[in-house]
């Protein structure tokens, strides 16, 4: 699996393509609520320190712009997780939103 960042399109087609996969988005709740890629989890930037994840599970991480997904890309892999990768923000999604 590749880490680096890629178009947040993509990058949810592959989090629904690969098992056991989960989409996280790391907007703050408000955020969150108005708009979010159907079945994404909600853990806000600053609450990070609290993933609960197995640290082999695959998470794809994004954002409002995708610079929030890259730095919580960055505190994960500190964290031990090994297969995390940024797909950037939301404001580039063209599919269904779950509000």
């Amino acid at each position: 699996m590749c880490f680096m960042r890629s178009d947040i399109n993509t990058g949810a087609a592959e989090c629904r393509n690969t098992p056991g996969a989960v989409l996280v988005d790391v907007r703050e709740p408000d955020e969150f609520k108005s708009g979010h890629i159907p079945g994404a989890a909600n853990l806000p930037l600053s609450q990070i320190g609290k993933a609960g994840f197995d640290r082999d599970t695959p998470l794809f991480v994004c954002c409002l712009r995708g610079t929030r997904s890259i730095r919580a890309v960055s505190e994960l892999r500190r964290m031990g997780y090994t297969k995390v990768r940024s797909i950037g923000g939301i404001t580039r999604y063209r599919g269904p939103v779950e509000r």
